[in-house]
């Protein structure tokens, strides 16, 4: 019946199916991963970067797991920054602008070289079913693969549509043929399909750009890399710049929106909320004379430039006029327009907790075939997915992850129990839990189940428990190294602070008064912690810094949570809360929920938004009422 057979199939190679296909392979099932075009694995195929506010986070946990991510962008990443660096350490997130080609070269290396792990070319149009469990595979050349689970990772290819102005085509993205039959299949076995939409912008010829028009953006001094295991940024960076566009292009744009089909009726499909095309930028904040743009080189060997903030599917000749109204860009040349492409996804309520379907057993979906959006979301569902397939095929306990130990989890469950209603993309706001969740601590909160699961390997995990060690021992530094007033390292730190520290002064004291950097505490740290990293201690003292607050962060939880039967007066007006930004009045608007526990449910309501809308409601409970 079957050509051949694996244990477990991954339909798909973008950054959803690379993780899947690895991790699969890596616990010891025979795996293999199909996608139409083997030279496209790990494609980028919108920013060619990875990482961000909340999707570092993602791909430092991904990496603590096991994963393969942090390692492929570690070694092909031409620009790295720490974002947020002048906040708290819970907010600071890692990202990293890619050499595209690169990228796509080494993780393709990477998945060549694991043990395991089978690529095949072709595409799937049809599962194939017995007795409501997935067995296999149909191959549009006629082969048939047979499996005891497969992953769904196909990206915006399912019944995938292209549009650039009043021109419209049926692909899985620019070039490469939709997955057509493979999306009908789907709705013949009944699952529930819906439409989303995403955009790229136009690439542009370096060599036609004044680059001295535009603000140049230099990388870090000191990359900070995403996985745990790399010691040092080898290769070297780039400087990317910024631009803005002006009034006169937004008024052609205003002129011009019945030629954007976001805008004239032919898309359907919902973009996402957080990367708008131009039109919209234009259109929802008229207020604004400009946007900002950022200038992204695609790699060191290539001209190529990516428009990061121009995303777009007006059609191309407009789009050229457009670009030319833009300081430095005069004389600019496309190499590829932008566009818009619709895909179908399929509601993700209905998964387990595991990324298996409820309504096919064996079948595990994952990326933004769950109405997801970015590389690093698709990455973490892959990395669920591929773990549990194997874990399936080896009847072993499901891997789960809960909300309060990683973003990975706060994802997996926003997802099941709210579904989607706009493609969803992850931010440090959406966790509960995000003081602990830091991007920093990734290794300490989740390689114990990385390992205990089978995917960190013995090196990495002698690693980790060296580093766990040295920060357990410098934070009994931090606690217990004490400078009394006569010392001459009192004296030293009270002139350098200009202030009195009292009769003494520990560490951890010193580490918590303002203007205080890690390099000074590191300086003063015992000899005993000669061989603390600067990066270990900032771990070590964020710990110390959040303490008081993470207590006060469960207290508030545990009170959101004990007040599902709270009404809401029909007269309650969610515009009036000063707190909430307008997505959340709009989201609550439209939901206009009668209790406190159906305010909870709203997709997309962060928790801050639902702990401001409790406030409101108690301060609006007549007294006596007996309401709790």
């Amino acid at each position: 019946m079957f050509d051949e057979s694996f244990d477990v199939i991954v339909i798909g190679a973008g950054h959803a199916g690379c993780e899947a296909a690895s991790a699969s392979a890596r616990l010891g099932t025979e795996t293999a991963l199909v996608t139409i075009n083997l030279d496209l694995i790990g494609q980028m195929s919108c920013n060619p970067a990875v990482g961000g506010i909340a999707k570092g986070h993602v791909v430092r946990e991904i990496d603590a797991l096991g994963g393969i991510m942090g390692r492929v962008i570690d070694r092909t990443g031409i620009q790295f920054r720490l974002l947020n660096r002048s906040r708290g350490p819970a907010v600071q997130s890692p990202r990293a602008q890619a050499d595209r080609s690169l990228y796509r070269t080494e993780m393709r290396s990477v998945l060549e070289a694991t043990p395991n792990l089978h690529l095949r070319q072709g595409t799937v149009i049809n599962l194939i079913v017995d007795n409501n469990r997935v067995i296999g595979v149909e191959m549009q050349d006629s082969r048939n693969f047979g499996a005891k689970s497969v992953v769904i990772a196909t990206g915006t290819f399912l019944n995938g549509t292209i549009h650039t102005g009043r021109k419209t085509f049926s692909a899985g993205r620019a070039g490469e043929p939709a997955s057509i039959e493979l999306a009908e299949n789907l709705k013949q076995h009944g699952f529930p399909v819906g439409r989303l939409k995403t955009g790229t912008p136009p690439r542009l010829d370096g060599r036609t750009i004044d680059w001295d028009a535009f603000e140049a953006q230099p990388p870090d001094e000191k990359p900070v890399p995403f996985s745990f295991a790399t010691e040092k940024i080898e290769q070297p960076q780039i400087e990317c710049h910024i631009g803005y566009t002006s009034e006169r292009l937004h008024q052609t744009i205003r002129d011009n929106l019945h030629q954007s089909p976001l805008y004239s009726g032919k898309i359907t499909g919902i973009g996402p909320r957080y990367c708008p095309s131009i039109e919209d930028k234009v259109v929802k904040f008229a207020d604004k004379d400009r946007h900002q743009l950022f200038l992204e080189p695609e790699g060191h060997n290539t001209n190529e430039v990516y428009l990061n903030g121009f995303s777009t599917s007006l059609p191309s000749t407009l789009q050229l006029e457009l670009l030319r109204m833009i300081d430095g860009f005069e004389n600019v040349k496309i190499i590829r327009p932008g566009y818009a492409i619709e895909y179908d996804f399929v509601d993700p309520r209905e998964m387990r907790p595991t990324m298996e379907s409820t309504r096919m057993d064996g079948l595990f979906l994952s990326g933004q075939i769950n109405g997801t959006t970015g590389y690093e979301e698709a990455a973490c569902q892959g990395l669920l997915a591929g773990i549990n397939a194997a874990f399936s095929v080896q009847k072993r306990k499901p891997f789960i992850l809960q909300r309060d130990e990683a973003y990975i989890g706060v994802l997996a469950d926003d997802l099941i129990r709210h579904g989607v209603d706009e493609p969803y993309r992850l931010f440090t706001s959406r966790a509960e839990a995000r003081l602990t969740l830091r991007h920093d601590n990734a290794d300490e909160r989740l390689s114990p189940k990385g390992r205990e699961a089978g995917l960190v390997g013995d090196t990495d995990w002698e690693r980790f428990n060296k580093k766990r060690d040295r920060i357990a021992n410098l934070r009994n530094a931090l606690d217990f190294t004490r400078f009394k007033r006569s010392s001459v390292e009192y004296a030293g730190i009270s002139q350098i602070l200009g202030a009195d520290l009292g009769d003494s002064i520990t560490l951890s004291q010193l580490a918590m008064r303002q203007g205080v950097q890690a390099d000074l505490i590191h300086r003063l740290l015992p000899e005993a912690c000669s061989d603390v990293r600067v990066t270990e201690l900032e771990t070590a003292l964020a710990d110390s810094l959040y303490s008081g607050y993470i207590e006060k962060q469960k207290a508030a939880t545990e009170r959101v949570n004990h007040h599902d039967t709270l009404k809401v007066p029909e007269t309650f007006q969610f515009n009036a809360i000063s707190g909430l930004s307008n997505e959340m009045v709009e989201r609550l608007e439209r939901a206009r929920p009668r209790n406190f526990g159906q305010v909870r449910t709203i997709a997309g309501l962060t928790p801050a938004a639902i702990s401001t809308v409790l406030v409101h409601l108690t301060a609006h409970i007549p007294a006596g009422t007996g309401q709790n």
